[in-house]
């Protein structure tokens, strides 16, 4: 079978694709890629996409994507339930840190050089297929190299939320900006027309950050939701524009390697060797590891020096001038949901290029990374997804669903945030500080330590006291992420889901945290929704008013006479728990109070002029259990005691119909879920002063003989 391969290379996507290489002996094979024509899929099953019959075929969306059982024959797969089908198994593995630099170097080596194609998409078969229904497309624009495989840190990450798809641009390849501009639009407006419900996700690395901006100008009616990282909208400045004239006159061929260059092609070298170093190797170990990873970088200069030879310099400068300049001159018209992520000095404020992107970005979300190098896809630590997560960006709707949307916690995030190793999202220290000692109530009344009378299936509601600055929130959230692999969806302040106060969180913080491992705004609908998916759900009726309380209140409740949530809990037949946690006058002790903090005039007026914008979420409750206010009071550390959580005797609601329409019944299951709380705080108040480790010095020691990870022991109940 012979194939007119010029004939074939005038095409910008290549139906002959769809094919094994063997079919095509005379094209470039890469084995870490599929190139995707219009219309198709990537392959399941992690490796080429087989076909024999037409070379085009169109797909109607993520769900129903072939298989290997479809395409080796054998029995249909038994259809899940649309809530089954769209969830992931909590703290799954999704790979993140298992591919090196070496990895991608060897990616870049595979990748045709010079096949006599124009540009074009491939899809990684690392990503293989979502594992969610319903997975948006993510489009991937890479910097001004145009390789397309920078991402490749972070593609079985992605791959098992979104269907990921890259863009190729061959070294030699010569088409204009405007012409590249135009296969990225018409891709885009072809897989609109195939799924308009959805939206497209696209991630612009340097120069593809500006014809990412150039598509969403173009496409304003397309739902689009950009990552911008690290966009070259100001390279028109750079250095190396400056000695263009001169580059010109150099011969074309000659190889040119220039730190400039290599800084947008390479990143920062030490930041790239310690991606996927394990935490667990010595120091001495770690050394080595560190110092093997950075040798095998040198090949990759050499190799650069060798594809971007002086030619192709001038005409990727000239690219990016434009590609900029276009940017530049659109920003103003940009209607998509923007997430600008910054780093390097250049990108940083209070200079940097960042600051003036996000002022003239109408929806732009902003994430600083002061820290790291320009190179932010290919550095250790950075995990895209967790970012997208955290920001609450991932959705595969018109809106975002803050229910059916989420995503659960990943392995990798959960040992990021609550492993051994200390960094900066760390709580690890927190949580030796905190050592919380958890406690539940069986069926028949019986504690015991741990969590083995709680549940294990949903829906099930806690119902407890809300501690000082909730300072027990993450204990908690790891303990039954620990012991239960369960996510526990917390009823949050809108505080945490407001845009009005994005400047608050402009760095990787407590509000993208609070997202992350599963927190909604507090709301009857998102109640509702969350009950109807069997979910865990954590609800605090003090709210703020406890969580702020004033001077001489510890362990106070302020709940309101409302029991709108007993009779929800009646209605889904939900198993109410109610707990009690002690622990807070152990570690802090107020020093100013929201009572002298409105007696400042100044201060006063701030704590007016930030709840201003706010719901007043109690606004028909009188009292003090009605005054959420928000404000940070002062408070002093003390020398640590230690956390504890006692979960009372399950609350069956199955049955309880008589609750939905009497009142008094309701009322009278409300008060009883109330006094079971006061009932574990003085339990715990009373039994933690036999707890031989209260002491944190006595803690410390204990871990010192048995090993930080050991778990220390309690007062028998």
């Amino acid at each position: 079978m012979h194939f007119n391969r010029s004939a074939l290379s005038s095409l910008p996507f290549f139906p002959s694709l769809l094919c094994s290489p063997p079919f095509f002996p005379s094209m470039s094979y890469v084995p870490h890629t599929i190139l995707r024509p219009f219309g198709v899929k990537p392959f399941a099953g992690g490796g080429y996409l087989r076909r024999h019959a037409r070379p085009c075929v169109r797909r109607a969306s993520s769900v129903g994507a072939t298989n290997g059982n479809e395409l080796g024959g054998g029995n249909k797969r038994r259809r899940k339930r649309p809530a089954e089908e769209s969830r992931l198994e909590v703290l799954y593995d999704d790979g993140f840190g298992s591919v090196t630099v070496k990895d991608y170097r060897e990616a870049v080596r595979a990748m045709p050089r010079d096949d006599g194609g124009p540009p074009r998409w491939f899809c990684p078969v690392e990503c293989g297929r979502p594992e969610v229904d319903r997975a948006p497309l993510l489009l991937f624009l890479s910097g001004i190299e145009g390789v397309g495989m920078e991402l490749i840190l972070h593609h079985k990450s992605l791959g098992k939320v979104f269907e990921v798809c890259c863009f190729h641009i061959p070294v030699n390849d010569r088409t204009p900006f405007e012409g590249l501009l135009q296969i990225v639009e018409e891709y885009v407006k072809h897989e609109d027309a195939l799924s308009p419900s959805r939206p497209i996700y696209i991630i612009g690395d340097s120069f593809g950050g500006c014809l990412a901006i150039s598509v969403a100008v173009c496409n304003p009616e397309i739902d689009l939701v950009l990552t911008l990282v690290n966009p070259a909208t100001s390279s028109a400045k750079a250095s190396l524009q400056a000695v263009l004239p001169l580059l010109e006159a150099v011969a074309a061929n000659l190889p040119f390697i220039h730190p400039h260059l290599l800084k947008y092609s390479m990143g920062n070298p030490l930041n790239m060797a310690m991606v996927s170093l394990e935490n667990s190797l010595s120091p001495q170990e770690t050394l080595q590891e560190f110092s093997n990873k950075l040798t095998s970088m040198l090949p990759l200069v050499s190799e650069l020096g060798d594809i971007i030879q002086m030619g192709t310099l001038v005409w990727k400068l000239k690219l990016l001038k434009s590609g900029a300049n276009y940017a530049n001159s659109q920003l103003h018209m940009v209607q998509a949901e923007v997430l600008l992520l910054a780093s390097g000095i250049e990108n940083l404020p209070p200079s940097g290029e960042a600051d003036r992107l996000v002022k003239s970005l109408k929806n732009c979300k902003v994430r600083y990374f002061r820290n790291r190098g320009d190179r932010l896809l290919m550095e250790d630590g950075f995990n895209l997804l967790t970012v997208i997560k955290g920001v609450k960006m991932y959705r595969r709707g018109r809106q975002w669903d803050c229910v059916n949307d989420f995503l659960s916690p990943t392995l990798s995030e959960f040992n990021r945030t609550f492993g051994e190793d200390f960094n900066s999202n760390s709580c690890r220290l927190f949580h030796q500080l905190l050592s919380p000692a958890m406690l539940s109530t069986t069926q028949n009344g019986k504690i015991v330590h741990g969590l083995d009378g709680v549940p294990d299936k949903g829906p099930v509601l806690f119902v407890g006291y809300h501690q000082l600055l909730a300072m027990e929130w993450a204990a908690l959230i790891e303990g039954f992420l620990r012991e239960k692999k369960t996510v526990i969806r917390t009823g949050a302040h809108q505080v945490f889901f407001a845009g009005n106060y994005e400047t608050l969180r402009q760095e990787l913080s407590l509000f993208d945290f609070v997202s992350m491992y599963g927190a909604v705004p507090v709301s009857p609908i998102n109640t509702y929704k969350l009950f109807e998916r069997n979910e865990f759900v954590l609800l605090y009726p003090g709210g703020v008013r406890e969580a702020l309380h004033r001077k001489g209140e510890t362990y106070k409740l302020f709940w309101p006479d409302q029991t709108e949530f007993v009779r929800m809990a009646a209605r889904f037949g939900v198993t109410v728990i109610p707990f009690g946690c002690v622990g807070e006058d152990d570690f802090l002790e107020i020093v100013v109070d929201y009572n002298d903090q409105k007696n400042i005039p100044y201060i006063r007026d701030e704590i007016k002029s930030f709840n201003r914008d706010f719901t007043r979420l109690r606004d028909t409750v009188k009292g003090e259990d009605g005054n959420q206010v928000l404000h940070l009071p002062v408070v002093l550390p003390k020398l640590p005691g230690r956390l504890y959580f006692l979960f009372g005797r399950p609350i069956e609601m199955e049955g309880m119909d008589n609750v939905l329409t009497d009142r008094k019944k309701a009322n009278q299951v409300y008060f009883q879920i109330e006094s079971e709380v006061e009932n574990a705080m003085s339990y715990l108040k009373r039994k933690r002063n036999e707890d031989p480790y209260r002491s944190i010095a006595r803690r410390v020691l204990y871990q010192a003989t048995w090993g930080p990870s050991a778990q220390v022991p309690t007062f028998e109940p």
